[in-house]
């Protein structure tokens, strides 16, 4: 990924905490016949000193039989918004100001295992529920569905097992402009509405400035 000075992030916390509230990510998987490409939701696991991406795809997705077969990628894409250059105060000054896209973006390198094991779906499920059910007024729980029912649908997937060996991030935020220009961006991305806009600014307030390329 092209990352120009300071937007790249690699500290590994700032990475799993932007998968973890992401969730949801692209397994990229290239082989013979071309790429492999399939978007779904993520755990994400720390054991013994490494990082663990874990998900679960129907069956008769093809994407789960290339396990162990090469690298693949785990793709995450946070907020994003166009940056109009009407945000900045500088362009009323000297008019040197063009739309940009802001955008933050996590990826993970490594390669991944297919798990057919009943209890580590039904594990899996139950902790994937918990993640996203938490903080309703009445969450769901997969032993509210009958019995019967999901060990039906559990014979219908296969689950994923990510090991990480590498995680690389880009925060493209308008790091290098003026302070001026970063509150205009602020202003600007608040003012548009909308949740990621809104997220986007707010991610300016803490991270380093950097060049913005």
């Amino acid at each position: 990924m092209y990352r120009p000075d300071q937007t790249g992030i690699d500290d590994p916390s700032v990475l799993r905490a932007a998968m973890h509230e992401i969730s949801f990510g692209a397994l990229v998987t290239p082989h013979a016949e071309g790429i492999e490409i399939t978007h779904v939701p993520w755990l994400v696991r720390e054991e013994g000193g490494k990082t663990y991406l874990e998900s679960h795809i129907a069956r008769p997705n093809p994407h789960w039989k290339l396990a162990g077969q090469g690298q693949s990628v785990v793709m995450f894409q946070g907020p994003h918004a166009y940056i109009s250059p009407s945000f900045y105060p500088s362009k009323q000054i000297h008019g040197k100001a063009v739309p940009t896209w802001g955008y933050i973006v996590a990826h993970a390198h490594g390669t991944f295992e297919a798990i057919q094991d009943g209890d580590w779906l039904g594990a899996h499920l139950a902790a994937l529920t918990q993640r996203h059910e938490a903080g309703r007024a009445a969450p769901w729980a997969v032993t509210d569905a009958p019995v019967a029912y999901i060990a039906a649908l559990k014979r219908g997937i296969v689950g994923l097992r990510f090991e990480v060996a590498r995680m690389e991030g880009k925060w493209k935020i308008n790091q290098s402009k003026s302070e001026q220009d970063r509150s205009g961006t602020y202003a600007g991305l608040m003012a548009e509405g909308g949740d990621m806009a809104r997220d986007l600014a707010e991610s300016l307030e803490f991270f380093p400035k950097g060049d913005d390329q």
